[in-house]
């Protein structure tokens, strides 16, 4: 599908987590791919898996992410990070490290989340964000160094 300065060309944008949703893969990239990183996320924003891309994941961190009931994550821009939200009860577990860096997509800025150095947990897990509108980030979910998942984080 064409997508022209931001926009879909062919129906309307996909600028909420329903049209998120019903794109495919090579969509979800050329939306993250004509983004732009936008400002570091803050406070509180519910968490919406897009699409698992490969059976690792299922194996590896989805079966993390599913085992813990993943909600969304909770940014504190001032301290450069983040904590997932995980049920029961809204708990916030798996922190991380938020950045600018390049993308590993297309080598443009983007928010980088980097579990690396803060979770043994989650320590193969790097997220990509990008802004989509106000309000909503699409990310990109790598474990190990492969794209593994696409998810929405709505303010």
């Amino acid at each position: 599908m064409p997508v022209t300065a931001g926009r879909d060309t062919r129906r309307a944008p996909a600028r909420d987590v329903v049209r998120l949703l019903a794109l495919g893969r090579a969509e979800l990239d050329a939306l993250f791919a004509c983004s732009e990183a936008g400002p570091a996320p803050d406070g509180e924003y519910r968490g919406t898996l897009i699409a698992p891309l490969s059976p690792a994941f299922l194996r590896g961190a989805g079966a993390l992410a599913g085992g813990l009931a993943w909600r969304g994550k909770v940014f504190d821009a001032g301290a450069g990070r983040v904590v997932n939200r995980v049920l029961p009860f809204g708990l916030r577990a798996v922190a991380a490290e938020v950045r600018r860096g390049p993308s590993r997509l297309d080598g443009r800025e983007c928010i980088v989340l980097d579990y690396s150095r803060s979770s043994l947990v989650a320590s193969g897990v790097r997220d990509e964000l990008r802004l989509v509108r106000p309000g909503l980030y699409l990310g990109r979910a790598h474990w190990r160094g492969v794209r593994v998942a696409d998810f929405a984080l709505e303010a």
